[in-house]
């Protein structure tokens, strides 16, 4: 039987966190627009396409952000959501890579061969080159496309980059994380380079700009340089809030009465996003775009608890297949929204952005087999009923099996040693090991995480590897129904057979010591040719950057991480 243990924090304190609201109309510390056009919108019309920025947080907790309960000042983003429709019921994937691929193709990551980790920068991988990518559906609609932020969809080959999968300008990083100011990113001790890149080319004049900042007045400089009568797609993917725990001195000050450091540092990176947010809406409206702009808000995983992220009261962390690894914040602001301020409770998964803006566009979506979203805009709009019914939340065949699973365990039809989850309607299966299952309360303690003692912990037993929730009435997952419900177990591994039936083998290549930097000038880019495939075994050892002064800017940083322990190394996902 599990046995639960709450101590330290009661639970209504803890739910009880409010948040401050700030003035909506405040001057911005990251703002480059002078004007305000916060003025009244013009009533909603489709007569044109809508123009669309999509806009994704990376690793924000579920509790980490104001109309959660956070302690955390997010007006903007609370005010956006408030003025829109706030989707309650909304699921992402656990980690980064595997949300961006099925937001950018619309698929289950099974059926991309994407479906074990993440795409580390030195593996001959990247989204399939046979996958037509959400804007470049949108370019055939009529769109311009652009990209500012995280890409972390591999960069083995040029034919991998941003702007030959559908985007017409970009400036970002091609990797998983970078340092906010200097970009660069150390792969393992000694492997390290400068990652920031406009277009295809390193942007080594950019370095020394907070990537925030920087990426909230790109935004605003392609709006500036476009014409509202034509339609256009922005995709912002902040690298705030992952590691390296790193914002202005301003933005931290605000929180100096946190007493947990990297909650402290955390905050402050979330409030500066929110700030970045609100000045690409002030951007939208002086340029003329915003009344006929739908926003979409959402986060790529679930919080890092040991880097100051919360996804109370949620149970798990990111990385995980519990709901506090999986479900998102997500919300759509727009003025062609016919039900407005409401909160919506329709089943939405990250793939079902792919046909829902490609039919904003009016775009085509009959030459698209194979797609594992749906049109949800009817279901955000209108407040009609959601199409998706199930979310398969993944099948890793690689992921280190359970000890007790077994195929026995599965009724002979499915090995419960497998990592796998799926969500059927009000019911959630999990098997094999679902990953760090604690429910952890904000960090506010000065001590947390170093002593666990204000954590609420179950024992699940030696042997287990099968869970099933009614997630519906059991949204934190405390209750596991797997012994007095074995028919919608049974079910629901028919479902995990089905889906596996139509998987494709896993993409996870040995890493190539081709990828170096110091074989690219200093800098994390492509390294193979057109010609090469993803077994290419080409390369030599790495030789050192002839490029001192490019060189010099990641030194520090490989002594950094020769003394980095294995807690913070694992944040690298």
């Amino acid at each position: 039987m599990a046995v639960y243990a709450l101590t330290g924090f009661s639970l209504v304190s803890l739910l009880s966190f409010g948040y401050l609201s700030w003035d909506w109309m405040k001057p911005s510390l990251v703002a480059d627009v002078a004007t305000d056009p916060m003025e009244k919108s013009l009533p909603p019309t489709f007569t044109r396409p809508p123009h669309i920025v999509f806009i994704l947080t990376d690793d924000q907790g579920y509790h980490d952000i104001g109309y959660h309960g956070s302690d955390i000042q997010t007006p903007t983003l609370d005010r956006l959501a408030a003025e829109g429709v706030k989707l309650e019921n909304y699921y992402i994937q656990p980690i980064c890579t595997p949300s961006r691929s099925q937001l950018i193709t619309g698929r289950y990551q099974i059926h991309t061969g994407l479906q074990h980790s993440i795409i580390r920068p030195r593996q001959p991988n990247c989204l399939p080159l046979d996958q037509v990518t959400l804007p470049q559906k949108l370019q055939e609609a009529g769109y311009s496309t652009h990209m500012v932020g995280k890409w972390h969809l591999g960069f083995y080959k040029k034919e991998c980059l941003p702007t030959r999968r559908g985007f017409n300008t970009f400036l970002g990083s091609l990797t998983g994380n970078v340092d906010y100011y200097t970009y660069d990113n150390c792969d393992g001790p000694g492997v390290c380079g400068y990652d920031l890149h406009e277009g295809e080319d390193v942007a080594w004049d950019q370095s020394g700009k907070y990537s925030t900042f920087l990426y909230a007045q790109r935004v605003s400089k392609i709006l500036a340089s476009h014409s509202p009568k034509e339609p256009i797609f922005i995709y912002v993917a902040f690298q705030a809030v992952h590691t390296p725990l790193q914002s202005p001195k301003e933005y931290i000050y605000r929180y100096r009465s946190m007493g947990n450091v990297a909650r402290r540092k955390y905050a402050a990176m979330v409030t500066c996003m929110d700030e970045a947010v609100k000045n690409i809406t002030w951007a939208l409206k002086k340029y003329g775009y915003y009344d006929n702009s739908v926003i979409v808000f959402s986060t790529d995983n679930g919080g890092q608890t040991f880097s100051g992220g919360s996804n109370w009261p949620l149970r798990g962390r990111k990385g995980t297949y519990w709901e506090g690894g999986v479900r998102g914040i997500g919300f759509v602001h727009s003025p062609l929204i016919k039900r407005k301020r409401r909160t919506s409770w329709a089943l939405v998964h990250i793939t079902d952005w792919y046909p829902t803006l490609v039919s904003l566009a009016r775009g085509n979506l009959s030459n698209v087999q194979g797609l594992d979203g749906y049109n949800v805009w009817p279901a955000i709009s209108e407040g009609k009923e959601s199409p998706r019914t199930e979310i398969l939340h993944n099948i890793d065949p690689l992921y280190n099996h359970a000890k007790y699973g077994s195929l026995e365990d599965g009724f002979g039809i499915w090995n419960t040693a497998v990592q796998a989850s799926i969500r059927v309607g009000e019911w959630k299966l999990l098997t094999g090991d679902p990953g760090y299952s604690d429910w952890i309360p904000p960090q506010t303690l000065t001590n947390f995480p170093g002593s666990w003692w204000n954590l609420e912990r179950l024992t699940d037993g030696p042997r287990k590897s099968v869970w099933l929730f009614n997630i519906t009435a059991d949204p934190y997952e405390r209750y596991d129904l797997s012994e007095q419900r074995p028919d919608v177990v049974r079910t629901l591994l028919m479902r995990l057979v089905h889906y596996n039936r139509t998987a494709i083998p896993v993409r996870y290549p040995a890493e190539n010591p081709r990828a170096h930097p110091d074989f690219n000038g200093g800098a994390w880019g492509p390294w193979a040719s057109e010609d090469d495939g993803e077994e290419w075994e080409g390369g030599r050892e790495p030789l050192k950057s002839r490029n001192k002064k490019k060189k010099c800017k990641i030194c520090k940083l490989r002594s950094f991480f020769r003394k980095l322990n294995t807690r913070l190394m694992s944040n690298r996902i």
